[in-house]
Formats: structure tokens, C-alpha cells, sequence
């Protein structure tokens, strides 16, 4: 992915509300499968990590795309975004 690829989602991913969080749990079996899940529905997600969660951003994040198959975009502060292109229909059209 080119950095104009990635300066383009992020741009998109600055509109969206975080659609998980993740406290001090930190990333469970049950949440990593949501998060695939909702691969399904969308191509861009962003999730929020908590206070209360000891874990550094970064990791999740790394770790998280590795088990959905998803590329990590972002990571500011307690903020991530992912993005996995749909395989039959993309939504997003990335710049070339």
C-alpha cells in the first residue's frame, strides 16, 4: 500500500466513530471474531482502546490484523483503523 493509499483511508476513517473498544479485558477470542465479522459489512473499522486497558495500542493493532487478515492503517493515541477490502465487491476506491 502507497502512503497516498493510506493518507486517503485515513482522511475517510477521520469521519467514523469507533465501532468496538477494548478495555482492560484486552483482546479476547469473542472480540477478534466480532472484528472479522464486521469485515463483512465494512472495509474500514475503527476500534478504541480503553483506559483502563493496559496494553499498548500498537500490539493490538498488529495483533488484531494479523487474525482478521486486515492491514492497520493508523494508530493514534488509543485510536486504531484497520482496512480489508471486500474481495468481490470493494466499496472503497483507493487512489492509484
Amino acid at each position: 500500500m502507497t502512503s497516498k493509499q493510506r493518507a486517503y483511508l485515513m482522511s475517510l476513517a477521520s469521519n467514523l466513530n469507533p465501532i468496538f473498544q477494548i478495555g482492560k479485558s484486552s483482546l479476547t477470542p469473542e472480540l477478534t471474531e466480532a472484528i472479522g465479522e464486521a469485515f463483512n459489512n465494512r472495509e474500514l473499522i475503527k476500534i478504541a482502546v480503553l483506559k483502563n486497558c493496559f496494553d499498548d495500542p500498537r500490539e493490538i493493532a498488529q495483533i488484531v490484523a494479523e487474525r482478521t487478515h486486515s492491514q492497520v492503517i493508523q494508530v493514534i493515541g488509543k485510536k486504531i483503523v484497520l482496512y480489508k477490502p471486500d474481495k468481490d465487491k470493494p466499496q472503497i476506491k483507493l487512489p492509484e
